[in-house]
């Protein structure tokens, strides 16, 4: 009777804990589209391919500086461990000075850097 009597407690507090645990009820908001890993940073190497193309097309700076801020939101799609976020924020950064030198008008440095980017970016499928 003792051993019952703590078996049933002990599976109570697991069936608690299990029903109000956050991970357990973490869903996608009304509406909002969910990418897998895979997905988002395919999502990514797309917009920043659009942002090489306008270069390449001799579009404005500010036009581009606008693609790679579709980019950079499109990157925080990317959400699967610890070394991918890290390797994300590295790729990150690159953006953000390639959107830089797109404001700035320096539009070689800016599809170098994008370029550099797609690379990180590409390399990120390999620590999923």
């Amino acid at each position: 009777m003792k051993f019952l009597k703590k078996a049933l407690l002990s599976l109570l507090i697991a069936a608690s804990a299990a029903a109000i645990s956050t991970p357990a009820l973490a869903e996608a908001d009304k509406g909002r589209i969910v990418y897998s890993p895979g997905e988002a940073i395919d999502l990514t190497l797309g917009k920043i391919k659009v942002a090489i193309e306008a270069i390449n097309s001799g579009s404005e700076g500010e036009t581009v500086a606008n693609l790679i801020k579709d980019a950079l939101d499109s990157s925080k799609e990317i959400n699967a461990n610890d070394k991918v976020d890290v390797a994300r924020s590295r790729a990150n950064n690159i953006l953000k000075t390639a959107r830089t030198h797109a404001k700035e008008n320096a539009l070689q440095e800016a599809e170098q850097e994008l370029k550099d980017a797609q690379k990180k970016f590409s390399d990120l499928k390999g620590l999923l």
